[in-house]
């Protein structure tokens, strides 16, 4: 499960960087940036639930060692 949340991490890294390049500060709610910005928001929201899943299951093996 580690390995797996690493790896889908990373791929949000990824499309967040990639998407950040597709931006247009003239415009940002305009055509491709505003596409760029909800897949930027959607890799965030990526990101904070695989931290918490992460987090879940630290504790998770935490408690069973008691």
């Amino acid at each position: 499960m580690k390995v797996f949340t690493l790896i889908l991490s990373v791929i949000a890294l990824a499309l967040i960087l990639f998407n950040i390049t597709k931006l247009n500060f003239d415009a940002l709610l305009e055509g491709e940036s505003q596409t760029a910005l909800i897949t930027i928001a959607a890799a965030l929201c990526a990101l904070i639930l695989l931290q918490i899943l992460r987090i879940s299951k630290k504790i998770e093996k935490l408690s069973k060692g008691r």
